[in-house]
């Protein structure tokens, strides 16, 4: 890893002097005299270790240290100073720094402070890294966002989830929708090491009719040959929480087993004669529009109640698109320590390519990109051309310039609205659902363009 060092002092000889050492230890070297431009250094880009002057004009060296700590936590402070006091000293690790230089400094000592800083950053780093891994074993993985709806949505997590109330989670696939499930669990009651129970999930889709039923109501010993007695899933989760992804993947058969459990709060596991009480609030998902699924008969109504007490649709990441450079970075922190990596930072490039991606695949396909990036990723940056070969092209394709001019959002529009008119075949009715828009609206930005027919 080439550990991004930002050196200020006002004083220009020794600021050269500084620069000149570290410089040849290897790292990478951003040097100011100024203590405003520092500050905007630190917001334009990343840095591991600030090494600055105590007394500057206008911005201090603590001004510095309480923007690093405030805005910049994983950035590590090296004060540096000739007025050196017991009281200064004090002052500035009470704020966070990492150690204190009086003038006139030892080379020795600098390296060293310097090496021990850049230590305690990467050991902190991947603590943090395996800390999230672990919650992604446990189920406690956090649900990074800083799109406006989607703390809304957390907000009715944290609202709904201690009344124990069965949730209804829609969304394309790879949106999130099982740590919203977890979410709620940990929020509630049930998720009490003494009084509460697991949270267990199964994907319905996973199983035909005959093993589904067995996973969820079980079977006692002898029920059939060979027979030696499971325990189901509904049985399983005793006072916490089960979680039915794709739900709608059911048969109408075992959609009315399960609405029976559900009314009766009981399940008679697979040749028993005593039924079994059941206490768990059930959370159920999927990635289909279960409005039209109900109309069309191929979803029970009345289950479709049961489930849907409370409904959160889950935004697909094309609608949130503030939230793919956090994302990105946080996955890129995770992946690398665990592959061994030192990769730390998504170049510009890179990053406006995802930017302007739709990640059909949402969040789940983000992660595989990050990681496959961070796979072939030999240095400290992960680059555009890490990137799947399909995503460059597809995104240059999409946003090339025309005679050297960026194109107007009004052409934008109407090339995407006759791609989409291409891909239904020239079936407007089609079309504008699709775009989700109405017929009428379609037909009037048609008309706009010159493209309507008749």
């Amino acid at each position: 890893m080439t550990a991004r060092l930002l050196l200020v002092d006002d004083e220009r000889i020794a600021l050269r002097n500084l620069e000149h050492v570290l410089a040849k230890e290897g790292y990478q070297i951003t040097a100011t005299q100024s203590g405003p431009h520092a500050l905007e250094l630190l917001d334009a880009q990343p840095f591991d270790l600030v090494l600055t002057d105590m007394k500057m004009d206008k911005v201090d060296g603590m001004q510095l240290l309480r923007r690093c700590k405030s805005q910049h936590p994983d950035v590590e402070v090296i004060m540096i100073t000739g007025f050196a006091t017991l009281e200064s000293a004090v002052e500035a690790m009470k704020e966070g720094a990492f150690h204190y230089i009086a003038k006139p400094f030892r080379l020795d000592e600098v390296r060293q402070t310097v090496a021990e800083a850049l230590e305690k950053i990467r050991l902190k780093r991947e603590n943090r890294a395996l800390r999230e891994q672990l919650d992604v074993y446990q189920g406690k993985a956090p649900i990074i966002t800083r799109d406006g709806g989607m703390q809304k949505l957390l907000d009715m997590v944290r609202q709904v989830a201690p009344t124990g109330c069965n949730v209804l989670i829609t969304g394309e696939s790879g949106t999130g929708k099982e740590l919203f499930a977890r979410a709620l669990h940990e929020h509630s009651g049930r998720a009490d090491e003494k009084t509460g129970g697991p949270f267990l999930a199964i994907n319905c889709g996973a199983f035909n009719e005959e093993l589904l039923a067995n996973e969820l109501f079980g079977h006692e010993k002898g029920a059939f040959t060979g027979a030696v007695g499971k325990t189901g899933l509904l049985e399983t989760a005793r006072g916490g929480t089960l979680f039915l992804d794709e739900v709608t993947e059911m048969t109408p058969a075992m959609q009315v087993k399960l609405l029976r459990a559900i009314q009766e709060k009981e399940v008679l596991p697979l040749g028993s004669t005593k039924a079994v009480k059941l206490d768990v609030r059930f959370i159920a998902a999927s990635n289909r529009d279960m409005k039209a699924w109900v109309a069309e008969g191929r979803f029970r109504q009345d289950l479709y109640f049961r489930l849907n007490v409370v409904n959160l649709h889950i935004p697909p990441l094309s609608q949130r698109r503030e939230d793919i450079p956090l994302l990105a970075q946080h996955f890129l922190d995770r992946a690398a320590p665990l592959m061994g990596k030192r990769v730390r930072h998504i170049a510009d490039e890179a990053l406006a390519l995802l930017k302007a991606y739709d990640f059909p695949g949402n969040v789940r396909e983000l992660e595989n990109i990050i990681e496959r990036g961070v796979a072939l990723c030999q240095g400290d940056t992960l680059e555009a051309a890490h990137l799947p070969d399909d995503l460059r092209e597809l995104t240059i394709r999409a946003f090339r310039r025309r005679d050297g001019k960026i194109i107007p959002l009004e052409e934008q529009e109407r090339d995407y609205i006759l791609w989409v008119l291409d891909e239904a075949h020239g079936n407007q009715t089609l079309a504008a659902q699709m775009l989700g828009i109405d017929r009428v609206s379609l037909w009037r930005k048609l008309k706009k363009y010159g493209e309507e027919k008749g």
